[in-house]
C-alpha cells in the first residue's frame, strides 16, 4: 500500500463535494461534522441518504474508513477546500502533496460522556474501535496529518 496525501487545487461546490463523498463511500464509512454551535458526533454514513445526514453550510467535516479520510473545510461562497489522506496510492482527482509519506497507526480512545469539552454531548457507536493514522514526511519524520481510521 502506498500512502497518498492530495488536495483539490480550487475550492469545490457543495454539489461537487457530495459527488466526491458518494464516490468514496463503502459499507463501513463514518462521518464527523462541525458547525459553529454543535458537532454531529461520529455516525455511520448511509449510502442513499447523505443529503438528509449533512446540513450545509458547515464549518468542516470528514468521512473515514479503514482506507482513507476525506476532509473538507468551508472557504467562502458555499465552497469547500478538500483534502484526501489515503493508503491506496495516488488518486487522479487530487493534486498530490509532494512528499514521501510514511504511515503509523496508533490506538485512539473516545472521551467519556462526562467530558466537559463537548457540553452538548458527543455521540458515537459504542462498538466502534477507532484508531489514528499518522502521515509522516519520511525525510524529516515530522507528522503532518492525523487521520481517523478503523
Amino acid at each position: 500500500m502506498t500512502a497518498f496525501v492530495g488536495y483539490k487545487e480550487h475550492p469545490v461546490s457543495v454539489e461537487h463535494l457530495l459527488e466526491l463523498i458518494n464516490k468514496s463511500i463503502t459499507d463501513n464509512t463514518y462521518y464527523f461534522l462541525r458547525w459553529t454551535h454543535r458537532v454531529s458526533g461520529i455516525n455511520k454514513l448511509q449510502k442513499n441518504s447523505i443529503s438528509d445526514q449533512f446540513q450545509f453550510p458547515m464549518l468542516e467535516g470528514q468521512i473515514f474508513n479503514d482506507q482513507f479520510e476525506l476532509r473538507w473545510k468551508y472557504k467562502k461562497d458555499n465552497t469547500y477546500e478538500v483534502l484526501l489522506l489515503s493508503m491506496n496510492g495516488a488518486n487522479s482527482e487530487f493534486k498530490p502533496l509532494e512528499k514521501e509519506w510514511q504511515i503509523e497507526e496508533r490506538n485512539a480512545y473516545f472521551y467519556p460522556s462526562t467530558e466537559t469539552r463537548f457540553p452538548k454531548g458527543f455521540n458515537y457507536p459504542k462498538h466502534l474501535e477507532i484508531k489514528q493514522r499518522y502521515f509522516l514526511d519520511q525525510t524529516t519524520a515530522t507528522v503532518h496529518f492525523v487521520a481517523l481510521t478503523l
